[in-house]
């Protein structure tokens, strides 16, 4: 049967304390009990409908959460807040001194920087390999091995991850495969795919409104309960807590989603497919002559598209900054990182969100310093965007 993540979203139903149609916010940081001994046993388990302290839960997290697990088709969630602390949280829960993670080697720069230089710090060591070779990654495995971290749709090459054979190796020796899905949530359900966690930056698409940042991990409710142990969770202990208003306002912004993603897939598609024509060397997974194009195809639910990220390549990083500088200019969008934004965001990877990755090993990826990675927005005339980037290209003389 196909899955369509968009209707799981539609029959989420949530009345707030007076029948509201949005959910109550709970704006309060604690919460009272009629007994003591309630507050007892809530101190030892997780009890449903009973909140303790904003830290562990609160009911508008609590209602977010589950919508997201709902749309990843997992049995559970956990808000919070930013993304970055989403996957740091879910791999301090997993590693400990000693252990290793795989990971990919095209991962968003933050990640890359946690993995690289902050996860060491705590002895747990980190392999970075292409991961869409699995005799690479099955190389890597031995017995430290406890996790393999790849994003679907990587951060900022658009290179799509073989999830299903990821998972079989990832459960055969054991492992917990981990996939960041922030580039394509409708588009990928990974959990659905063989993923044990799926990891969102909230803040990007999701939200879709560039105002706020906020991440979330789906999965087992076993794990989330992990997560969530006062004694023993990374989220409890660490505190990376949402702010409730925050969190109801994603909770609306999550029931246009389905609407956004295909209106950002159509518009990227019409780009891609100009931009190409021109000339210009285009990577996006709904271009037929993109290397993972078949995969996508394979993996991706119907009727979302191939989401709205694409990157474009030009002469060298002058001339990058120089096309960006009048793409502006030109009202194309904006001169920005992140992503997910209802207006066209572009910026050089390789000096911004890449940045931390050393430049031999942008190279060795594929990443260039000519690079511009475009998060295309909601134009309703897309056709008149294109024009406007076709003319800052041929004021430089690239087409």
């Amino acid at each position: 049967m196909v899955f369509d993540p968009s209707s799981r979203i539609q029959d989420y139903q949530v009345f707030g304390e007076f029948g509201d149609v949005n959910p109550s916010i709970t704006d309060s940081s604690t919460f009272t009990f009629l007994s003591p001994d309630t507050m007892k046993e809530l101190f030892a388990h997780e009890m449903e409908g009973c909140f303790l302290y904003s830290r562990h839960w609160n009911p508008i997290n609590k209602y977010l959460s589950r919508a997201l697990s709902a749309m990843e088709d997992t049995e559970s969630a956990q808000v919070t807040a930013s993304g970055m602390a989403a996957i740091s949280c879910t791999i301090m829960q997993l590693c400990t001194t000693g252990d290793e993670v795989i990971s990919s080697r095209t991962i968003y720069g933050g990640t890359y920087a946690l993995f690289k230089n902050f996860l060491p710090r705590l002895g747990i060591g980190v392999n970075f390999v292409n991961i869409n070779d699995i005799d690479a990654v099955r190389n890597k495995i031995t017995e430290k091995t406890k996790v393999i971290y790849c994003e679907s749709m990587s951060n900022p090459l658009l290179e799509i991850a073989d999830i299903p054979a990821l998972s079989e190796l990832a459960h055969k020796h054991n492992l917990t495969l981990v996939v960041d899905n922030t580039f394509s949530p409708m588009i990928l359900s990974p959990a659905r795919l063989g993923a044990d966690v799926v990891i969102h930056s909230l803040t990007k698409f999701i939200n879709g409104t560039s105002d706020c940042v906020a991440g979330c991990i789906c999965s087992t409710q076993e794990f989330i309960h992990h997560l969530t142990d006062i004694n023993t969770g990374a989220c409890m202990l660490l505190g990376p807590v949402l702010d409730s208003f925050r969190s109801a306002s994603i909770l609306k912004n999550l029931h246009s989603l389905h609407i956004r993603m295909q209106k950002h897939s159509k518009n990227a598609l019409y780009l891609a497919e100009k931009l190409q024509e021109l000339g210009i060397k285009v990577f996006y997974p709904g271009l037929p002559s993109y290397g993972k194009h078949e995969l996508m195809k394979q993996l991706m639910n119907p009727g979302f598209g191939f989401g709205g990220m694409m990157a474009i390549n030009v002469a060298d990083e002058a001339t990058s900054y120089q096309l960006m500088e009048m793409m502006q200019q030109e009202r194309v969008g904006y001169l920005a990182v992140s992503l997910g934004y209802f207006k066209t965001l572009f910026s050089p990877p390789g000096s911004s969100t890449s940045s931390e990755i050393p430049k031999e090993e942008q190279e060795a990826m594929g990443l260039s310093s000519g690079m511009i990675r475009l998060s295309v927005g909601l134009d309703n005339e897309i056709e008149k965007t294109f024009e406007r980037i076709k003319y800052c290209l041929e004021k430089l003389l690239l087409v």
